[in-house]
C-alpha cells in the first residue's frame, strides 16, 4: 500500500477495487472491432473488420454539464453515465456515422468504488443502447479539487460511415420536411437555468408536482437522454436523409440551422408534437417568454430529420417500430432564419 499516497487522501486499493468492479460492465458492451482488454495504456479497434470501403471517422466528446449537481442533490447515479454517453453518439450519428467504441472520463475529489461503479454502470447502459463499445476510461482522484461527494464526467467517441453515405446538409433543399423525433425531457444542455428555476421558484426537488402528473421534479429532470443510434440508422438504411439535427444548447434556433445551406431557414408549427410536462413547469415558474423556450431547450424533440416529403412517412413508421413518437413539425424555406408559428 502506498501510505505517503494514503495519506494525501488518494486511495489506490480504491483505484484498484474500481477496475475490478467495472470489468463486467465494459465487457457487457463488447462488439466487433473490439481488440483488447480493458487495463491496456490504450484501448485498440479493428476498422479493417467492418468492411467500410471508403471510411470516414467521425468523433465526438462533451460532458453532462450542470445536471451533475441535480445527481448531487438526489443521490442518484446510474443514469448520469447515460447522458454522457448519448450527447457524444447523438452528434455523430448526425452525420451519419455509427458509434463504434466510447472512453469516459470520471473525476473525483475521494475515490467512493461504489458510485464509480454506478456511473460506469450508467455509462454501459448508454453504450449499449447506441451499440457501441466502452474500450477504456480513466477515473481521476483529486483530493481538493471537487467537493466531498462531487464529480464530473465527460466523454469520447468514434464512428465511422461510409464516404458515399456521410450526411453534411448539403443535399438539403427548401420544401424537405422536418421530420421531429420526440426527445425524453430536457437532456443534458439548460441546466444552469433549469436550476436557477428551481431555486428562485423555491421549488422541492425531492417532491411530486401536479404539472408533472404527480412524478418527483428531481427524477423527471434526470430522465437520461435519449440515444437514437440505432432507430436513425434504421432511418438512414431505408429513406433518403438529407440532414439530420441534434437539439442540444440553443434549442431550435442553434441545431437546425446547422444543417441549412445559405439561403435557407426553417418554419416549424408548434402542436405537432407534445412539448413534454416539464418544459411546462420551467416556463411557468420560471416566467420565461414562450418563444425564448425554443431558444434554449429542446421542447420535446431530441433530434431532427431532414428528407423530402414523400419519405416523411416511411421514416416516421420506421421510427414507431423502434418505440419513438415523431411527426413532420416543419419545413425548409427559401427565407433564412427560424420561424416558429406559436400556439
Amino acid at each position: 500500500m502506498a501510505v505517503d499516497y494514503e495519506k494525501a487522501g488518494v486511495s489506490l486499493e480504491a483505484g484498484y477495487d474500481v477496475v475490478r468492479r467495472i470489468k463486467k460492465h465494459v465487457a457487457s458492451t463488447n462488439r466487433p472491432g473490439v481488440m483488447g482488454n480493458i487495463g491496456a495504456f490504450g484501448g485498440m479497434f479493428d476498422l479493417a473488420s467492418l468492411g467500410v470501403k471508403e471510411p470516414i471517422l467521425v468523433s465526438g466528446t462533451d460532458g453532462v454539464g450542470t445536471k451533475l449537481k441535480l445527481a448531487f442533490a438526489m443521490d442518484k447515479h446510474d443514469t448520469i453515465g447515460i447522458d454522457a454517453v448519448a450527447m457524444c453518439v447523438n452528434d455523430v450519428l448526425a452525420q451519419g456515422a455509427e458509434p463504434l467504441f466510447f472512453l469516459d472520463y470520471v473525476a473525483l475529489g475521494h475515490n467512493i468504488p461504489e458510485k464509480v461503479e454506478a456511473i460506469v454502470a450508467g455509462v454501459a447502459e448508454g453504450c449499449r443502447q447506441a451499440g457501441c463499445a466502452l474500450i477504456g476510461g480513466e477515473t481521476a482522484e483529486m483530493p481538493g479539487m471537487y467537493e466531498d461527494g462531487e464529480y464530473d464526467i465527460a466523454g469520447y467517441t468514434t464512428g465511422v460511415v461510409e464516404k458515399s453515405k456521410l450526411i453534411d446538409g448539403t443535399k438539403v433543399k427548401v420544401g424537405d420536411v422536418l421530420v421531429g423525433i420526440a426527445s425524453s425531457g430536457v437532456h443534458s444542455n439548460g441546466f444552469s437555468l433549469v436550476r436557477k428555476v428551481f431555486s428562485d421558484a423555491n421549488l422541492d426537488i425531492h417532491a411530486a408536482y401536479d404539472e408533472l402528473d404527480g412524478k418527483i421534479l428531481g427524477e423527471v429532470a434526470l430522465t437520461p437522454t435519449r440515444i437514437y443510434v440505432q432507430q436513425v440508422l434504421d432511418v438512414i438504411r431505408n429513406c433518403d436523409v438529407h440532414g439530420v439535427a441534434h437539439i442540444t444548447g440553443g434549442g431550435f434556433d442553434e441545431n437546425i440551422p446547422r444543417i441549412l445551406q445559405e439561403g435557407q431557414g426553417i418554419h416549424v408549427e408548434e402542436g405537432t408534437w407534445e412539448i413534454l410536462p416539464i418544459f411546462r413547469l420551467l416556463e411557468k415558474y420560471g416566467k420565461i417568454d414562450h418563444r425564448e423556450m425554443f431558444n434554449i431547450f429542446n421542447m420535446g424533440v431530441g433530434m431532427v430529420l431532414a428528407m423530402d416529403e414523400s419519405e416523411a412517412q416511411k421514416a416516421i413508421d420506421i421510427l414507431a417500430k423502434h418505440g419513438d413518437k415523431a411527426s413532420v413539425i416543419g419545413k425548409v424555406t427559401d427565407k433564412p432564419g427560424v420561424d416558429i408559428k406559436l400556439l
